[in-house]
């Protein structure tokens, strides 16, 4: 009985020398293997912003972390990036999550907040995480915005994952339109604009060419260019019998360009 106690004060000081100098625990004995699962967060350390801002890689640091949506991961070995005069050096010591998408690395950019980020730009971001998990060691979590003092998600992070789901379903329907309506071809010279379909466009590889056209869907701004088939059923009903044999062409979010023979699978652009 007395010798679990001991664990367990034992235990309890390294959590406290944990909050105040984690490279202390060396000098605890048999911390190691004395009830290690009782002695760690779920998930590894928990640290405050004050002590990440010391992991900033330079002279007198204990290392070098960055965070991305609270997730703090060990970046030493990318030092010639992270470290002090790094192109990415800004990143360290922080959780900087939205300056990963909108590019503002300003201090006043250099913020954790995504609560403004849209889906695709949370999509973005998500992707930057992985890139740690896939890259880098995990060390823990940062308590504050994104986790509490237990390790636990807050709010803020509840919100963000959920506005990260819909970029997902995005992606996954975008994907799905632009097997029906691949992007166009498209390029810039001299003041004016030429578009143009091929077997493949968009990264879509298919056996038709089909004609330029633009596409408006609903929740999105404007029109974008894309390609549609000219011949065979809708994708609508593709199994039907009865059809104009005109493919796409008469779906109702698609304009033709003006100006542009409807037929010609090019379009020089004059708008």
């Amino acid at each position: 009985m007395l010798g679990y106690l001991a664990a367990a004060a034992l235990c309890l000081a390294a959590v406290l020398v944990m909050r105040t100098d984690p490279w202390s625990l060396a000098e605890l004995p048999g911390l190691g293997f004395i009830f290690p699962e009782k002695c760690e967060s779920s998930g590894g350390r928990l640290l405050s912003r004050e002590e990440l801002s010391g992991y900033h890689g330079g002279h007198g640091s204990p290392g070098l972390y960055l965070a991305v949506l609270g997730q703090v991961y060990d970046v030493q070995k990318g030092m010639k990036h992270y470290g002090p005069g790094g192109s990415y050096s800004f990143f360290a010591a922080r959780d900087a999550s939205r300056a990963y998408v909108t590019g503002d690395f300003t201090e006043g950019g250099l913020v954790e907040d995504v609560s403004e980020l849209s889906p695709a730009q949370m999509l973005h971001l998500h992707n930057w995480l992985s890139f740690y998990q896939k890259n880098y060691a995990a060390v823990g979590k940062l308590i504050g915005h994104f986790y509490d003092e237990a390790g636990n998600p807050t709010k803020a992070l509840e919100n963000a994952q959920a506005v990260i789901d819909i970029g997902v379903k995005l992606k996954k329907q975008r994907h799905e339109e632009n097997k029906q309506f691949p992007p166009c071809n498209s390029e810039f010279s001299s003041g004016t604009s030429r578009v143009w379909c091929s077997k493949k466009s968009g990264g879509i590889q298919r056996d038709w060419v089909g004609v330029p056209r633009k596409l408006y869907l609903a929740g999105y701004d404007g029109y974008r260019c894309v390609c549609v088939r000219t011949t065979g059923p809708p994708s609508e009903w593709p199994d039907s019998k009865e059809h104009n044999d005109r493919g796409d062409l008469d779906n109702p979010s698609l304009k033709e360009y003006k100006d542009c023979n409807p037929l010609f699978d090019w379009c020089l652009l004059k708008e």
